[in-house]
């Protein structure tokens, strides 16, 4: 094909394939695969080029920490954490929604939120089961907190490491530059959450009562598995930590606790592996190649010059358009390889030396990309992976579904930081 051709035929099977997830007419990862397989097929990138556009460290750190949270899920832990909050709190639905996302808001600054998801959502499935509740509520507030919480920190959004590796920023300048911001939004988030789901998550008197009778030590069915899972679990997280000081990828400390693991509790392998979430994996690989696909014949950069190129090289204009522009495009692309493309052509105006200093704009990046993680369902590594979970124990969350609540959260979110940044960096 030549090149005007190649374009238009990898935008009609981007639109098409994004069409079908969006409409769930077939399964998201059977369509996600189809059409990294045309795109492959037709010439659109090279087998090399779809290889490369994978993120492999994305991969693996979901295989790992899959089987971690697996094996960590059969001891019964989780039941027992589960029954522990849900006393604290009274066996209160909206108490436990808003403790737990609070609670995965502050750790996913510190663990990588993939992970903090993987950790978090099996224990308010299990919550809700023993109250009678529904725990789509409680995950998806968790999921737009883990989000938020993500962007305060170099290490907490894989995003925020491709941006703080090209701008020079260290742990801190994410947190005084952009945590003010995301602690504000994420209270106004819990509010409006909170208002949202307060009569749905209503519980009777049996069931609370039923629940404050229940002992948390007798939902643990293996305390030496226990102790050995969360042993393994707690050097892992303190690996996440400490992997950028070490010279190690996220993935690789994640498969190195999932082998240790696997070393010291010896399962069969072939029921340890059922824990992994196969459609989740192949639905990434699939996205990967789909997004590595426009990105090839130039679609991506296209798009992202075009809109700068409007600004005229402003300050204001310029911060504006990265904001607006990375959060709503990044809703509806993967951030992670959306932020790649963006990285260059920020750089790119940055030499241009049209802009004195362009830390602002680098901020505007960060807010933007991490924020719209929180529009879509496959907008963000957590969102897919917390679905993906729900899935599997039957509760279904429809794309359109999560759209409607998400979007319109994440567009305020990025209002208020319009203010923020216009005011505090940008005038």
């Amino acid at each position: 094909m030549t090149g005007n051709v190649q374009i238009i035929f990898a935008v009609v099977v981007f639109l098409i394939s994004y069409a079908i997830i969006v409409t769930e007419v077939i399964h998201r990862t059977i369509i996600a695969l189809f059409g990294a397989g045309v795109m492959v097929i037709f010439g659109v990138l090279t087998y090399e080029y779809a290889l490369e556009s994978i993120d492999f460290n994305v991969l693996g750190l979901l295989v790992g920490m899959m089987l971690i949270v697996g094996l960590t899920r059969e001891s019964g832990i989780f039941e027992c954490i589960a029954v522990a909050i849900a006393k604290l709190g009274k066996g209160k639905p909206m108490f436990i929604m808003v403790s737990l996302s609070i609670m995965t808001a502050v750790m996913s600054a510190f663990i990588d939120s993939v992970t903090m998801i993987l950790l978090v959502v099996p224990v308010s499935i299990s919550i809700a089961r023993k109250l009678g509740i529904s725990p789509m509520p409680i995950v998806f507030t968790e999921i737009l907190l883990c989000n938020i919480g993500g962007a305060t920190t170099l290490i907490g959004d894989p995003p925020n490491l491709l941006i703080g590796s090209a701008a020079g920023f260290g742990f801190m300048d994410f947190v005084f530059n952009v945590g003010p911001v995301m602690v504000v939004i994420g209270a106004v988030t819990l509010f409006i959450l909170w208002l949202m789901f307060r009569k749905r998550l209503v519980v009777d008197e049996e069931s609370k009562q039923y629940l404050m009778e229940m002992n948390p030590k007798d939902e643990l069915k293996d305390k030496k598995l226990a102790i050995e899972t969360l042993s393994v679990m707690v050097l892992t997280i303190v690996g996440f930590i400490l992997h950028k000081s070490m010279h190690l990828e996220s993935a690789t400390v994640a498969m190195g606790g999932a082998a240790l693991l696997l070393l010291v509790v010896r399962p069969d392998p072939k029921h340890v592996f059922r824990h992994v979430e196969w459609e989740v994996i192949f639905f990434f690989l699939g996205l990967f190649i789909l997004v590595g696909g426009i990105r090839s014949v130039g679609v991506i950069e296209w798009l992202a010059t075009q809109m700068i190129s409007l600004t005229g090289g402003r300050m204001v204009e310029t911060g504006m358009m990265v904001l607006w522009l990375s959060s709503v495009v990044g809703a509806f692309v993967d951030n992670i390889p959306f932020t790649a493309t963006m990285v260059p052509l920020i750089q790119d105006i940055g030499h241009m030396g049209v802009i004195a200093n362009m830390d602002p704009i680098w901020w505007c990046l960060v807010i933007g990309a991490c924020l719209g993680g929180n529009g879509t369902m496959i907008a963000a590594s957590p969102n897919v992976v917390a679905v993906g979970l729900l899935e599997q124990e039957g509760y279904k969350f429809t794309f359109m579904r999560f759209m409607a609540m998400a979007f319109p959260l994440m567009i305020l979110s990025v209002l208020i930081s319009t203010v923020y940044l216009y005011f505090l960096y940008l005038t």
